[in-house]
């Protein structure tokens, strides 16, 4: 099995998430951190036993044993850092959304189809062991046609202008931080829309801190997504099929519920993944270059562009603005 360098862009919360996730691979070598403050890339290097630290993400992306680098900075940056690597001839796994914009998604797609290099937006649920056993029971023909999806994502952030929730400088707001799971769900599951209805309420940033989406397909089909950072909803999604329903949820990251619904009948499952399950995405990764393939045949390139565009969408329908970030 060969072992791959990883180089982890950014110290905040996301990236000691992941980088808990790669030390259960064997496969996965904690080579380098890189933070714009050497202090903190030097303790995070301590802390996981990281062989290599710098003080700057340039120094970093420049360095040659580093083979991969995750990308954990925020939204608005997500575009410089991962040019920044690619052109330093390293492959990319960079957190979702995989930018503000599809304009800037395309970008970023086209440099790493340019240099060769494997890219993938970090959208972790289609690798975790329920929504597998999902894909499954859905594809078996078990429940019969998928008729209508409702997922929902929302926990509560106080209101805080300097928060990453509620800072559109650092691309807040609960549609592209919570409300791309659902929504990537339902274009998963069904498909593109013919349209989209939305409403969103918005902070006095500008960010919004709820917003409701339709989705509304020609054959009759329907979904709805729901993100908030204003309730306590949980996260869910919820298939409604012909013969039964098929629902899924979360406590966030970890406790994942499958339960099969039929009318005189049901099936509870539980998945309790180790890591959160982050690991399940870097091992997609490793896996690919093993086989010499640019992008995820899991989490496609054409997919990750699909779900920018609706999300754009989203947002001319809700409001939503980052200013300068919208081409």
């Amino acid at each position: 099995m060969k072992a791959y360098n990883w180089g982890i862009l950014g110290t905040g919360n996301i990236a000691h998430k992941f980088t808990r996730a790669l030390i259960l691979l064997n496969n996965a070598h904690l080579y380098a951190v890189g933070s714009r403050d050497a202090e903190r890339a030097a303790k995070f290097a301590t802390e996981y036993r990281i062989t290599r630290s710098f003080g700057s993400y340039e120094e970093m992306v420049a360095n040659p044993g580093v083979e991969i680098v995750y990308i954990s900075s925020p939204h608005t940056e997500h575009l410089e850092h991962t040019l920044l690597a690619l052109r330093n001839g390293k492959h990319v796994v960079c957190e979702k959304p995989m930018s503000v914009n599809a304009s800037e998604v395309n970008i970023m797609v086209e440099e790493a189809r340019k240099q060769g290099l494997f890219l993938m937006e970090a959208l972790w649920p289609p690798f975790q062991p329920s929504y597998i056993k999902a894909d499954e029971i859905l594809k078996s023909g078990k429940m019969g046609r998928l008729l209508h999806m409702r997922g929902k994502f929302a926990f509560i952030s106080p209101y805080d202008p300097e928060l990453r929730t509620y800072n559109m400088k650092l691309g807040g707001g609960s549609l592209l931080d919570i409300g791309i799971y659902p929504i990537m769900d339902i274009l998963r599951y069904m498909g593109e829309p013919d349209s989209i209805l939305a409403a969103s309420v918005l902070s006095p940033t500008g960010a919004d801190e709820s917003t409701s989406v339709i989705f509304k397909f020609g054959d009759g089909r329907m979904a709805e997504a729901y993100s908030s950072f204003t309730t306590m909803g949980g996260v869910s999604t919820e298939f409604n099929c012909e013969k039964g329903n098929l629902i899924h949820t979360r406590g966030r990251d970890r406790n994942q519920h499958l339960v099969l619904e039929f009318p005189n009948d049901f099936d509870d499952r539980i998945f309790t993944p180790p890591a959160q399950g982050y690991q399940y995405e870097a091992v997609e990764v490793m896996n690919c270059l093993d086989r010499g393939l640019t992008e995820s045949p899991v989490v496609p390139l054409s997919f990750t562009l699909t779900l920018a565009r609706t999300l754009d969408a989203v947002r001319e329908k809700t409001g939503i603005r980052y200013p300068g970030r919208d081409r």
